[in-house]
């Protein structure tokens, strides 16, 4: 997708800025409210001991997250594939034999509705790799219809389109090489056929009903002009547009989360591609840094930019980047305060599996498959030891760096068995801070806007209804006096009324 021309943006502005035109249905943010935990699900809980993390595990998990405040869990994809993240299909139909089966998922998916819990599958079926059943029959037969589902030339002479990311052979983790290619998203027969697709998802009964469906889709990798190829472009009006008004007229609460591609503000996938959410990637690199000046000019571009009905999803991190506990310069007290702006910043909060118990890890430059991401993707850690049941360790390989050279050890603290019951561990911290966000409209709700505060301190008042919060960060070396536009009551979270430590993330109610 292109850079949107200085007309665009501040036709995109000026649309932010006003009050929505939309229908009701579609003015309606289908997140509010909503707390999300992020699984890589082949990482999280193996409940059947062959070392792969499966749906099984996931539902076994549920109490888990319902305790944590989980109101919506986002896995990566299911499809079959010969990659272990699963993002490039073998088949979109069907579900990877080592997570098991669709009785599987519809078991998860009742047992999460009825606790509550929403379920979001992660898609990305502009690519597929060799092996997928349109490819073979494009090979076997020069004359069949799947030659025109994709975007490849002569793969039996050697000639194909360059593929996805530039690349036409995948070198991944199994010790595999294998061809990959685009999907002719906007040929017709494609376009009809993910439209049949996503409804198998979100009613694969075939009744109407929902309950027995996906509750939204996240969308990686969405782009306009995919891969800024110029091969398919118009994509927002052309392919996705009319596939969201689709799934929206059968189930209008559906929710539909973009990876913008550039990881900017993602004001034309709000507003030209009628998403509910996108990544609020600004956010996170300033949280990342904690730097008062970015995190305030990133929180009002970003309000400004998402208009009504619509979210950002806030992060801390996720499985493409270096989780934040590595991250150097991390210290307990800036782990919390990320934690507490995920949770108190208007938004919708989305957690990275393990990030609540602190787990690290970086990606690994020196491998150039997707090995290199395996550190970030790391087995959840359930028990303070590897020889405990349920620990999804499917990439244990000695002699390589991903497992000798492991963030994840035993008795290191990082794992709920030993964090579980402490009031003061950083899970706790995470439980109260959902606590929190469900006990106040003015966090679930409310409207934002940033306060003057002196150097190096944050300071952002949320309201709703009558209730007034404010969020006050010191992101300074130095301890900090509380401003005297937080008022004069405790902080919410600490229940103190004490100077801030450095790093530290109070939430106060302001004198009227």
């Amino acid at each position: 997708m292109k850079r949107a021309s200085a007309a665009l943006a501040a036709a995109i502005a000026l649309l932010a800025a006003q009050p929505a035109a939309a229908a009701p249905d579609q003015a309606r943010d289908v997140l509010e409210g909503e707390v999300v935990y992020h699984i890589f699900q082949r990482s999280f809980r193996d409940s059947n001991g062959d070392g792969h993390g499966d749906l099984e595990g996931v539902r076994q998990s549920l109490p888990y997250l319902e305790q944590l405040g989980v109101t919506a869990i986002m896995m990566t994809p299911l499809y079959p594939s010969r990659t272990y993240h699963n993002y490039f299909a073998t088949d979109f139909e069907g579900i990877d034999p080592r997570y098991g089966t669709r009785a599987d998922l519809q078991r998860l998916i009742a047992e999460a509705h009825a606790k509550g819990i929403k379920v979001f599958l992660d898609m990305e079926f502009q690519y597929l790799a060799e092996g997928h059943p349109w490819w073979t029959a494009a090979m076997q037969d020069r004359t069949s219809p799947y030659n025109d589902w994709m975007l490849w030339d002569d793969r039996a002479a050697g000639v194909a389109e360059e593929g996805p990311f530039g690349l036409r052979e995948i070198a991944n983790f199994n010790r595999d090489t294998h061809g990959v290619t685009t999907v002719a998203m906007k040929h017709p027969d494609v376009r009809a056929y993910f439209d049949r697709y996503l409804m198998g998802w979100v009613d694969p009964n075939n009744d109407g009903k929902f309950n027995d469906g996906v509750d939204g889709f996240r969308l990686d990798h969405m782009m306009y002009d995919l891969d800024s190829k110029g091969l398919l472009t118009d994509l927002f009006e052309g392919f996705w547009n009319p596939a969201f008004a689709k799934l929206r007229a059968a189930n209008p609460d559906l929710a539909f989360l973009a990876e913008q591609w550039d990881w900017k503000y993602g004001e034309d996938y709000l507003a030209r591609a009628d998403v509910s959410a996108v990544f609020a990637f600004p956010i996170h690199d300033a949280i990342r840094k904690f730097d008062a000046a970015a995190l305030a000019a990133a929180i009002t571009r970003t309000g400004e930019v998402t208009p009504a009905g619509k979210t950002q999803m806030i992060f801390a991190e996720n499985h493409d980047v270096s989780r934040i506990a590595s991250d150097p310069g991390i210290s307990p007290e800036r782990l919390r305060t990320a934690a507490a702006l995920m949770f108190l910043l208007r938004g919708t909060p989305i957690i990275y599996y393990g990030q609540e118990l602190g787990m690290r890890g970086a990606t690994d430059a020196g491998y150039t498959t997707d090995e290199h991401h395996i550190p970030v993707r790391e087995a959840f850690k359930w028990s303070a030891t590897d020889a405990a049941a349920g620990q999804a360790l499917w990439y244990k390989r000695p002699g390589e760096r991903y497992w000798d050279q492991r963030y994840a050890r035993d008795h290191d603290g990082v794992s709920v068995a030993e964090q579980d019951g402490n009031p003061a561990s950083l899970l706790a911290h995470y439980r109260k801070l959902a606590a929190l966000r469900a006990a106040h409209p003015a966090l679930a709700r409310g409207t934002q806007r940033v306060l003057e505060a002196p150097a190096g301190m944050l300071a952002v008042e949320r309201a709703f209804a009558g209730e007034r919060l404010v969020i006050i960060a010191n992101l300074t070396a130095l301890p900090a006096e509380i401003p005297a536009l937080a008022g004069n009551g405790p902080d919410l979270l600490s229940g103190e009324r004490k100077a801030l430590r450095p790093w530290q993330t109070g939430l106060y109610r302001p004198a009227r």
